[in-house]
């Protein structure tokens, strides 16, 4: 797989505009929305890591947003450790000394398959200590969301309910892709959670 992801795979989804599923101004508005919520229920953040952080388009933007946290890019890509030195790793089985306050997967899991991704979304739960922000392809998503002509479609396709069962086993659900690590002293207001 890791020959998949390769410089002609980021140029086409990632580099050129015809073809990019994804903005440095959309990963610019994301960033600052996961900035904004950690600040909003006063998640302090003095660690970061970016699961699957690819291209590293949210790093400068959370960095000006959280300037005291430090940041870990993990990548699978061999391409992407050579090109900006990113820590090389699959969420599957990456390991650290110690948690991070903060950790963003994004468009990682549809990568994996059933069993990989499963040990990955478990894997999440050892090493997020505080906010999880979480985005995953959906089958819905593919169907009525996005725009499949810019999207790869070699992807494996879940339902938001496999993966909010498997998340919800370490993680309680805010809403807007923010899950709080059961057990954080954060305290969130009944109304902005998602049930």
């Amino acid at each position: 797989m890791k020959e998949r992801f390769d410089r002609e795979y980021y140029r086409r989804f990632y580099r050129d505009g015809r073809t990019s599923v994804i903005s440095q101004a959309e990963m610019s508005a994301r960033a600052q929305l996961i900035a904004a919520y950690v600040q909003h229920i006063d998640c302090p953040v003095a660690s970061i890591l970016d699961a699957g952080c690819g291209l590293g388009l949210l790093r400068d933007p959370l960095m000006r947003a959280l300037p005291r946290a430090s940041y870990m890019g993990l990548e699978y890509s061999d391409y992407l450790c050579e090109r900006y030195g990113w820590t090389q790793g699959s969420l599957v089985d990456f390991k650290t000394r110690q948690p991070f306050d903060l950790v963003v997967c994004y468009d990682v899991m549809q990568y994996l398959d059933e069993r990989s991704a499963g040990r990955a979304l478990a894997n999440i739960g050892r090493l997020c200590r505080g906010v999880l922000y979480f985005s995953a392809l959906t089958s819905h998503d593919w169907k009525h969301n996005c725009d499949q002509s810019r999207t790869d479609r070699d992807v494996h396709l879940r339902s938001a309910a496999w993966y909010r069962s498997r998340l919800a086993r370490n993680f309680r659900q805010a809403g807007a892709g923010f899950w709080i690590r059961r057990g954080a002293p954060l305290s969130v207001w009944e109304l902005e959670t998602a049930g």
